[in-house]
Protein backbone atom coordinates (compact mmCIF):
# COMPACT_ATOMS: atom_id res chain seq x y z
CA UNK A 1 0.00 0.00 0.00
CA UNK A 2 2.86 2.38 0.87
CA UNK A 3 4.59 1.64 -2.44
CA UNK A 4 1.41 2.54 -4.39
CA UNK A 5 1.07 5.78 -2.40
CA UNK A 6 4.64 6.72 -3.23
CA UNK A 7 4.03 6.07 -6.94
CA UNK A 8 0.92 8.29 -6.97
CA UNK A 9 2.78 11.02 -5.07
CA UNK A 10 5.60 10.80 -7.57
CA UNK A 11 3.14 11.19 -10.47
CA UNK A 12 1.60 14.26 -8.82
CA UNK A 13 5.03 15.80 -8.35
CA UNK A 14 5.80 15.22 -12.04
CA UNK A 15 2.46 16.82 -12.93
CA UNK A 16 3.36 19.87 -10.87
CA UNK A 17 6.67 20.28 -12.68
CA UNK A 18 5.15 19.95 -16.20
CA UNK A 19 3.94 22.95 -18.17
CA UNK A 20 0.26 23.00 -19.20
CA UNK A 21 -0.77 22.08 -22.75
CA UNK A 22 -0.01 25.13 -24.95
CA UNK A 23 -3.06 24.48 -27.17
CA UNK A 24 -5.78 23.90 -24.59
CA UNK A 25 -4.24 25.39 -21.43
CA UNK A 26 -5.22 22.28 -19.48
CA UNK A 27 -2.70 20.37 -17.33
CA UNK A 28 -1.10 17.39 -19.07
CA UNK A 29 -2.22 13.89 -18.39
CA UNK A 30 0.20 11.64 -16.55
CA UNK A 31 -0.12 7.96 -17.26
CA UNK A 32 -0.65 5.76 -14.23
CA UNK A 33 2.64 4.13 -13.26
CA UNK A 34 1.11 0.70 -13.57
CA UNK A 35 -0.51 1.32 -16.99
CA UNK A 36 0.77 -0.73 -19.90
CA UNK A 37 2.38 1.19 -22.78
CA UNK A 38 0.55 1.48 -26.08
CA UNK A 39 1.32 -1.37 -28.52
CA UNK A 40 3.88 -0.55 -31.23
CA UNK A 41 2.31 1.08 -34.29
CA UNK A 42 -0.88 2.07 -32.46
CA UNK A 43 -1.73 5.72 -31.78
CA UNK A 44 -1.84 6.52 -28.05
CA UNK A 45 -5.24 7.43 -26.59
CA UNK A 46 -6.02 11.14 -26.93
CA UNK A 47 -3.47 11.70 -29.70
CA UNK A 48 -4.41 14.31 -32.26
CA UNK A 49 -5.27 13.31 -35.79
CA UNK A 50 -3.78 15.95 -37.99
CA UNK A 51 -4.09 14.76 -41.57
CA UNK A 52 -7.09 13.96 -43.70
CA UNK A 53 -6.06 10.31 -43.87
CA UNK A 54 -7.27 9.82 -40.29
CA UNK A 55 -10.63 11.53 -40.85
CA UNK A 56 -13.87 10.13 -42.18
CA UNK A 57 -14.74 9.80 -45.89
CA UNK A 58 -16.70 13.08 -45.97
CA UNK A 59 -13.81 15.01 -44.41
CA UNK A 60 -11.38 13.54 -46.95
CA UNK A 61 -13.66 14.54 -49.84
CA UNK A 62 -13.93 18.13 -48.63
CA UNK A 63 -10.32 18.59 -47.52
CA UNK A 64 -7.84 20.89 -49.21
CA UNK A 65 -8.56 24.17 -47.44
CA UNK A 66 -8.00 27.42 -49.29
CA UNK A 67 -5.78 25.83 -51.94
CA UNK A 68 -8.42 23.20 -52.69
CA UNK A 69 -11.11 25.87 -52.98
CA UNK A 70 -8.89 27.86 -55.34
CA UNK A 71 -8.26 24.79 -57.49
CA UNK A 72 -11.98 23.98 -57.69
CA UNK A 73 -12.72 27.57 -58.74
CA UNK A 74 -10.02 27.48 -61.43
CA UNK A 75 -11.11 24.10 -62.83
CA UNK A 76 -14.73 25.25 -62.94
CA UNK A 77 -13.61 28.41 -64.72
CA UNK A 78 -11.81 26.34 -67.37
CA UNK A 79 -14.96 24.27 -67.98
CA UNK A 80 -16.98 27.48 -68.24
CA UNK A 81 -14.48 28.93 -70.71
CA UNK A 82 -14.87 25.92 -73.04
CA UNK A 83 -18.67 25.93 -72.85
CA UNK A 84 -18.87 29.71 -73.31
CA UNK A 85 -16.66 29.46 -76.40
CA UNK A 86 -19.16 26.95 -77.84
CA UNK A 87 -22.02 29.27 -76.88
CA UNK A 88 -20.26 32.14 -78.63
CA UNK A 89 -20.22 30.16 -81.89
CA UNK A 90 -24.00 29.74 -81.65
CA UNK A 91 -24.44 33.49 -81.10
CA UNK A 92 -22.63 34.22 -84.37
CA UNK A 93 -25.15 31.99 -86.21
CA UNK A 94 -28.13 32.27 -83.90
CA UNK A 95 -30.88 31.45 -86.40
CA UNK A 96 -29.64 28.04 -87.63
CA UNK A 97 -28.07 27.19 -84.24
CA UNK A 98 -30.87 28.30 -81.92
CA UNK A 99 -31.39 24.74 -80.58
CA UNK A 100 -27.69 24.45 -79.67
CA UNK A 101 -27.75 27.94 -78.15
CA UNK A 102 -30.62 27.05 -75.83
CA UNK A 103 -29.17 23.68 -74.87
CA UNK A 104 -25.66 24.96 -74.06
CA UNK A 105 -27.12 27.91 -72.16
CA UNK A 106 -29.03 25.55 -69.88
CA UNK A 107 -26.03 23.22 -69.55
CA UNK A 108 -23.98 26.18 -68.31
CA UNK A 109 -26.28 26.74 -65.34
CA UNK A 110 -24.70 23.92 -63.31
CA UNK A 111 -21.05 25.06 -63.62
CA UNK A 112 -22.09 28.70 -63.17
CA UNK A 113 -23.79 27.81 -59.88
CA UNK A 114 -20.70 25.87 -58.76
CA UNK A 115 -18.42 28.80 -59.62
CA UNK A 116 -20.61 31.23 -57.68
CA UNK A 117 -20.73 28.76 -54.79
CA UNK A 118 -16.96 28.25 -54.57
CA UNK A 119 -16.18 31.97 -54.72
CA UNK A 120 -18.98 32.75 -52.27
CA UNK A 121 -17.66 30.10 -49.89
CA UNK A 122 -14.21 31.68 -49.94
CA UNK A 123 -15.79 35.10 -49.34
CA UNK A 124 -17.75 33.88 -46.31
CA UNK A 125 -14.84 31.97 -44.79
CA UNK A 126 -12.50 34.94 -45.18
CA UNK A 127 -14.84 37.48 -43.61
CA UNK A 128 -15.77 35.11 -40.78
CA UNK A 129 -12.03 35.07 -39.98
CA UNK A 130 -11.28 31.46 -40.79
CA UNK A 131 -7.48 31.20 -40.20
CA UNK A 132 -6.81 29.15 -43.35
CA UNK A 133 -8.53 31.67 -45.63
CA UNK A 134 -7.12 34.65 -43.72
CA UNK A 135 -3.60 33.34 -44.40
CA UNK A 136 -4.34 33.13 -48.12
CA UNK A 137 -5.50 36.72 -48.05
CA UNK A 138 -8.15 38.49 -50.15
CA UNK A 139 -8.01 39.19 -53.90
CA UNK A 140 -6.58 42.57 -54.98
CA UNK A 141 -8.87 45.54 -54.16
CA UNK A 142 -9.84 46.12 -57.80
CA UNK A 143 -10.98 42.52 -58.23
CA UNK A 144 -12.91 42.70 -54.95
CA UNK A 145 -14.82 45.70 -56.30
CA UNK A 146 -15.35 43.96 -59.64
CA UNK A 147 -16.61 40.70 -58.12
CA UNK A 148 -20.15 41.82 -57.15
CA UNK A 149 -20.63 43.35 -60.62
CA UNK A 150 -19.61 40.06 -62.26
CA UNK A 151 -22.01 38.13 -60.03
CA UNK A 152 -24.90 40.55 -60.69
CA UNK A 153 -24.41 40.56 -64.48
CA UNK A 154 -24.12 36.75 -64.47
CA UNK A 155 -27.43 36.38 -62.63
CA UNK A 156 -29.17 38.86 -64.94
CA UNK A 157 -27.94 37.33 -68.21
CA UNK A 158 -28.83 33.76 -67.25
CA UNK A 159 -32.10 34.60 -65.49
CA UNK A 160 -33.29 36.63 -68.49
CA UNK A 161 -32.30 33.80 -70.81
CA UNK A 162 -34.29 31.22 -68.83
CA UNK A 163 -37.26 33.61 -68.66
CA UNK A 164 -37.15 34.09 -72.44
CA UNK A 165 -37.15 30.33 -72.95
CA UNK A 166 -40.09 29.70 -70.64
CA UNK A 167 -42.22 32.68 -71.74
CA UNK A 168 -41.62 32.16 -75.45
CA UNK A 169 -41.03 34.58 -78.34
CA UNK A 170 -43.95 36.76 -77.26
CA UNK A 171 -41.77 38.13 -74.41
CA UNK A 172 -38.89 39.18 -76.65
CA UNK A 173 -39.83 42.88 -76.84
CA UNK A 174 -38.48 43.63 -73.34
CA UNK A 175 -36.65 40.53 -72.12
CA UNK A 176 -34.60 40.09 -75.28
CA UNK A 177 -33.21 43.61 -74.93
CA UNK A 178 -32.33 42.93 -71.27
CA UNK A 179 -30.71 39.63 -72.23
CA UNK A 180 -28.56 41.15 -74.99
CA UNK A 181 -27.50 44.22 -72.99
CA UNK A 182 -26.64 42.21 -69.88
CA UNK A 183 -24.66 39.76 -72.02
CA UNK A 184 -22.34 42.46 -73.38
CA UNK A 185 -21.89 43.98 -69.91
CA UNK A 186 -21.19 40.54 -68.48
CA UNK A 187 -18.72 39.72 -71.29
CA UNK A 188 -16.67 42.88 -70.64
CA UNK A 189 -16.62 42.40 -66.87
CA UNK A 190 -15.77 38.70 -67.13
CA UNK A 191 -12.86 39.39 -69.50
CA UNK A 192 -11.30 41.78 -66.96
CA UNK A 193 -12.07 39.30 -64.15
CA UNK A 194 -10.32 36.44 -65.96
CA UNK A 195 -7.25 38.54 -66.78
CA UNK A 196 -6.98 39.59 -63.14
CA UNK A 197 -7.04 35.96 -61.96
CA UNK A 198 -4.50 34.55 -64.44
CA UNK A 199 -1.80 34.23 -61.72
CA UNK A 200 -4.15 32.06 -59.64
CA UNK A 201 -4.88 29.91 -62.71
CA UNK A 202 -1.16 29.37 -63.34
CA UNK A 203 -0.53 28.60 -59.64
CA UNK A 204 -3.39 26.10 -59.44
CA UNK A 205 -2.33 24.30 -62.61
CA UNK A 206 1.28 24.15 -61.40
CA UNK A 207 0.09 22.76 -58.07
CA UNK A 208 -1.81 20.06 -59.95
CA UNK A 209 1.40 18.99 -61.70
CA UNK A 210 3.23 18.80 -58.34
CA UNK A 211 0.52 16.56 -56.92
CA UNK A 212 0.68 14.25 -59.96
CA UNK A 213 4.45 13.94 -59.51
CA UNK A 214 4.01 13.10 -55.81
CA UNK A 215 1.32 10.50 -56.56
CA UNK A 216 3.43 8.83 -59.27
CA UNK A 217 6.40 8.77 -56.89
CA UNK A 218 4.33 7.00 -54.22
CA UNK A 219 3.04 4.49 -56.77
CA UNK A 220 6.60 3.79 -57.94
CA UNK A 221 7.71 3.24 -54.31
CA UNK A 222 4.82 0.83 -53.78
CA UNK A 223 5.68 -1.19 -56.90
CA UNK A 224 9.37 -1.36 -55.97
CA UNK A 225 8.61 -2.54 -52.44
CA UNK A 226 9.25 -6.23 -51.89
CA UNK A 227 6.63 -8.49 -50.28
CA UNK A 228 6.93 -8.40 -46.49
CA UNK A 229 9.17 -5.34 -46.53
CA UNK A 230 8.23 -2.39 -44.34
CA UNK A 231 7.02 0.68 -46.25
CA UNK A 232 9.68 3.36 -46.61
CA UNK A 233 9.11 6.91 -45.47
CA UNK A 234 7.85 9.30 -48.15
CA UNK A 235 10.76 10.74 -50.09
CA UNK A 236 11.64 14.37 -49.67
CA UNK A 237 11.13 16.38 -52.84
CA UNK A 238 13.75 18.90 -53.84
CA UNK A 239 12.78 22.27 -52.39
CA UNK A 240 10.01 20.71 -50.27
CA UNK A 241 9.77 20.08 -46.56
CA UNK A 242 10.43 16.62 -45.07
CA UNK A 243 7.69 14.04 -44.74
CA UNK A 244 5.27 15.04 -42.00
CA UNK A 245 5.97 18.76 -42.41
CA UNK A 246 3.27 21.33 -43.10
CA UNK A 247 3.96 21.29 -46.85
CA UNK A 248 3.71 17.50 -47.14
CA UNK A 249 0.51 17.54 -45.05
CA UNK A 250 -1.00 20.20 -47.33
CA UNK A 251 -0.07 18.16 -50.40
CA UNK A 252 -1.69 15.07 -48.84
CA UNK A 253 -4.86 17.04 -48.06
CA UNK A 254 -5.01 18.36 -51.63
CA UNK A 255 -4.66 14.83 -53.01
CA UNK A 256 -7.43 13.65 -50.68
CA UNK A 257 -9.69 16.49 -51.79
CA UNK A 258 -9.26 15.76 -55.49
CA UNK A 259 -12.09 13.22 -55.46
CA UNK A 260 -14.43 15.74 -53.84
CA UNK A 261 -13.57 18.42 -56.39
CA UNK A 262 -14.06 15.99 -59.25
CA UNK A 263 -17.45 14.93 -57.84
CA UNK A 264 -18.52 18.57 -57.44
CA UNK A 265 -17.59 19.44 -61.01
CA UNK A 266 -19.15 16.29 -62.47
CA UNK A 267 -22.28 16.87 -60.41
CA UNK A 268 -22.58 20.45 -61.66
CA UNK A 269 -22.26 19.32 -65.29
CA UNK A 270 -24.77 16.51 -64.72
CA UNK A 271 -27.27 18.91 -63.11
CA UNK A 272 -27.00 21.28 -66.09
CA UNK A 273 -27.38 18.39 -68.51
CA UNK A 274 -30.48 17.04 -66.76
CA UNK A 275 -32.05 20.50 -66.72
CA UNK A 276 -31.34 20.99 -70.43
CA UNK A 277 -32.84 17.61 -71.31
CA UNK A 278 -35.95 18.29 -69.24
CA UNK A 279 -36.56 21.66 -70.92
CA UNK A 280 -36.07 20.52 -74.53
CA UNK A 281 -39.88 20.56 -75.07
CA UNK A 282 -39.79 24.31 -74.36
CA UNK A 283 -37.51 24.85 -77.39
CA UNK A 284 -40.42 24.38 -79.84
CA UNK A 285 -41.81 27.94 -79.98
CA UNK A 286 -38.33 29.42 -80.46
CA UNK A 287 -37.43 26.91 -83.17
CA UNK A 288 -40.63 27.77 -85.04
CA UNK A 289 -39.99 31.51 -84.61
CA UNK A 290 -36.50 31.31 -86.09
CA UNK A 291 -37.67 29.10 -88.98
CA UNK A 292 -40.18 31.77 -89.88
CA UNK A 293 -37.48 34.48 -89.71
CA UNK A 294 -35.14 32.68 -92.10
CA UNK A 295 -38.01 31.70 -94.42
CA UNK A 296 -38.12 27.92 -93.89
Amino acid sequence: MRADTRLVDTGQQQLGRRAPDPLTGSPPRVAHPGAAPAPPGRRPAGARRGTSASRGPLARLTSGGGDGNERLTVLTGIVLFVLLAALGVTILRIHPLIWEHLFIGLLLLGPVALKLGSTGYRFVRYYTRDPVYRRKGPPPPFLRLLGPLVVLSTVVVFASGVALLLLGPSSRSTLLLVHKASFFVWLALTAVHVLGHLPEVARALNGGREIRVAVLSEIADGIAQRPGERPTEPRQQAGRGPAGSASSTATHDLRAGRAGRALALAGALLAGLVLALLLIPEFGPWLHYHRVLIGH
